[in-house]
């Protein structure tokens, strides 16, 4: 599976971190980051492929690349209204607009809360094309108990939407 991680504003950025570390060794990921060195320096040790998000003629930029899905995490609404609007002026952007063009799964991690009605309207059209809207929502049938625990959750909702197998979280059995 070929993966692009777009990391988009600055709150939250430990999640799309974390969803890096804890994907598979199998999985090819190009990670699309700012020019924020912290970021970029904290994906030293895992094996991706970088890209600034201005390098608009990055590999991923392109349909015939073969990307399997596309994650944002996180999306800012300013990221979010470009991809509702179509524009891709940035890479980030630019990964989203071909993963719709392509059909391919498009996961879209909202950050900001309370969400304003402009955000909602967006998250709604897009929701309506078939990308996945999945801000990161606690579950508390999960029962986390730690910070640790809850990321671990969300990650692992996350990868069940993208079909990535994962074992982060405690599923539901039913009743005992």
């Amino acid at each position: 599976m070929k993966l692009v991680v777009a990391i988009t504003g600055a709150s939250g950025v430990q999640l799309g971190k974390k969803f890096v570390d804890y994907l598979p060794e199998e999985i090819e990921v190009h990670i699309v980051v700012s020019n924020n060195a912290l970021t970029v320096e904290s994906f030293e040790n895992k094996q991706v492929t970088l890209h600034t998000s201005e390098d608009i003629a990055a590999s991923v930029s392109s349909g015939s690349f073969g990307v399997d899905a596309t994650a944002i995490i996180p999306c800012s609404m300013n990221t979010l209204a470009k991809v509702a609007c179509g524009i891709s002026d940035n890479l980030a952007t630019r990964v989203a607009a071909v993963a719709i063009k392509e059909r391919k799964k498009l996961l879209l991690a909202p950050r900001e809360l309370p969400f304003s009605a402009i955000a909602l309207e967006n998250m709604h059209k897009l929701a309506s094309l078939g990308v996945i809207i999945a801000p990161p929502v606690m579950g508390y049938y999960s029962e986390s108990s730690t910070l640790e625990e809850m990321e671990k959750f969300i990650i692992g909702k996350w990868y069940d939407a993208l079909g990535i197998q994962n074992n982060l979280y405690e599923r539901w059995s039913g009743h005992e």
